[in-house]
């Protein structure tokens, strides 16, 4: 995923997490990290090398802006490209067909059931992925044909958790 931090444009891939342990790429550029997450956005981290660091974590607008303080300094930071890595399409022009989790985490909350009609932008699931919340959304009116997981479960990277289809003619 992208983020922006300042002005500054990053590419951010999660590798592979066991418990605390999480191993990151930051355009391209592997670290190790010991992440142990506290209540109210702080958060401990350690890197392979040692070195100790405290953040705080504080949201912004649904979980896609934050001001992150580390070490008596304030970044906004921001998820950027949502729907590119939250959505599958085969041609540009073809509906959105499909929800997916673009990388491990968890089942957080469902917000739909199998049948529903949903208009374009609305809100079908969360998923918690590296400590933050991620909320899925359409980007078109349609009907949920299929939900894959449950509320608890955990994915992998790149899992359909959704199948749509399109809201038929009246």
């Amino acid at each position: 995923m992208k983020i922006k931090i300042g002005n500054k444009i990053k590419e951010i891939a999660l590798i592979n997490k066991e418990g605390n342990n999480v191993e990151v790429s930051v355009d391209g550029k592997v670290y190790y990290l010991d992440i142990v997450m506290a209540e109210n956005g702080l958060c401990s981290i350690i890197t392979k090398n040692g070195r100790s660091y405290n953040a705080e974590l504080k949201p912004e607008n649904n979980g896609q802006k934050y001001t992150v303080s580390v070490a008596f300094n304030a970044f906004p930071v921001e998820i950027l490209n949502t729907y590119q890595y939250l959505t599958k399409k085969t041609k540009a022009s073809e509906k959105q067909d499909r929800i997916f989790s673009p990388m491990p985490g968890k089942v957080v909350r469902i917000m739909v059931n199998e049948g529903d009609e949903v208009k374009a932008g609305t809100p079908v699931i969360v998923i918690e992925a590296m400590k933050m919340q991620s909320e899925y959304k359409v980007n078109d009116d349609c009907k949920i044909r299929k939900i894959l997981v449950k509320e608890g479960d955990s994915i992998a990277g790149n899992q359909v958790l959704l199948e749509l289809c399109e809201m038929p003619e009246v």
